[in-house]
């Protein structure tokens, strides 16, 4: 049976501790290296059976909330599909900043930048690339999950 990825301490999604756990999806539907999107109430959460078990997350990129469980996910590491950032879902830190930069999440900043083979990308001054210049990437939070008896992963969403 698959396992459970732990989570980080402190990166718990708030109210997922006392929250019930709730039917996701067959594990069957989940097999290694795969991602779903699963939506409970108003919360869509990303599934990722990761190389090191499974993870679930808000269905949302930390920097611009586009939806990875569309991108791609290689061990631990998931993709954006909107701006290239990559994201460790192993410790919730992100790897490699999307292409916009932005503050990570202690505050450093990160400038702009184009994916090797790409004309480098224009930062024209005004108030999107001052925008750009204030997004925070944040780092993930995590809705508890296990897997039933009977093989259906479960996570403990708020509702």
């Amino acid at each position: 049976m698959a396992s459970v990825l732990a989570f980080p301490p402190l990166r718990l999604a708030p109210g997922s501790d006392a929250a019930p756990f709730a039917p996701a999806l067959p594990l069957a539907e989940l097999p290694a290296g795969a991602m779903r999107r699963v939506t409970f109430g108003d919360v869509d959460v990303l599934l990722a059976h990761t190389s090191s078990g499974i993870a679930a997350v808000d269905d949302r990129c930390p920097h611009m909330a586009a939806p990875l469980s569309i991108g791609e996910l290689d061990g631990c590491v998931v993709a954006c599909p909107l701006h290239n950032g990559r994201f460790d879902l192993s410790t919730g830190e992100p790897i490699q900043m999307p292409t916009t930069g932005g503050l990570l999440p202690d505050g450093d900043y990160v400038p702009t930048w184009s994916p090797p083979g790409r004309e480098p990308k224009e930062d024209p001054p005004g108030k999107k690339a001052d925008a750009r210049r204030l997004t925070r990437v944040r780092r993930f939070r995590y809705y508890p999950v296990r897997i039933s008896d009977d093989g259906v992963v479960e996570v403990a969403v708020p509702r």
